[in-house]
């Protein structure tokens, strides 16, 4: 008899705190509270109803596994110069001539590396487009510097990328501030 009463209570204890967590997630939205499915905030009673809400990914209970939810699009840097247009002029001094920006920026992962790919083409005497198609197609800096410039060494090239993503740190930074 005392095995079935200890073996029945730790069953209920089992239960008790399994559910726990359930229910105290249920008020930040992220558990399941009545009417709701995984994921939902109180209040919304089905993802595809006219109050559903998908969370966001700072929210509890956004699932990171499902594919179907659309991450925040990237600027290209195209675009980040088209809004900046002190640093859009700043580059643009450094391209060759006839050489559009927003062209020259296109196919580069991120603004700091287009930045820092114009400094090292002009810092060395690079033509732009030798680099810019070295690098946009999958080529690090150094490494496109390498093929496009062999006579520098392994130090050369550290010390020239360096400088070049030095100078579009600066770049960026002080087109913010001013």
């Amino acid at each position: 008899m005392k095995r079935v009463i200890l073996l029945g209570s730790a069953i209920a204890i089992f239960f008790c705190l399994s559910g726990l967590p359930l229910f105290a997630q249920g008020r930040t939205g992220s558990g399941m509270g009545q009417g709701q499915g995984p994921g939902m905030g109180p209040g919304q009673a089905g993802q595809n109803g006219p109050t559903a809400r998908r969370p966001t990914m700072g929210e509890p209970g956004m699932d990171r596994t499902n594919t179907n939810q659309t991450m925040p699009k990237m600027k290209t840097p195209g675009q980040l110069l088209s809004q900046n247009t002190k640093l859009s002029s700043k580059v643009q001094t450094l391209l060759p001539d006839g050489t559009k920006v927003q062209d020259a920026a296109s196919g580069f992962k991120d603004l700091g590396e287009f930045v820092a790919a114009v400094h090292i083409s002009k810092n060395l005497d690079i033509p732009f487009d030798q680099y810019k198609d070295k690098v946009t197609s999958g080529d690090s800096l150094g490494k496109a510097l390498k093929a496009l410039n062999p006579s520098l060494n392994h130090k050369e090239i550290k010390s020239e990328v360096k400088k070049g993503k030095q100078q579009a740190k600066e770049d960026i930074k002080t087109s913010h501030h001013s």
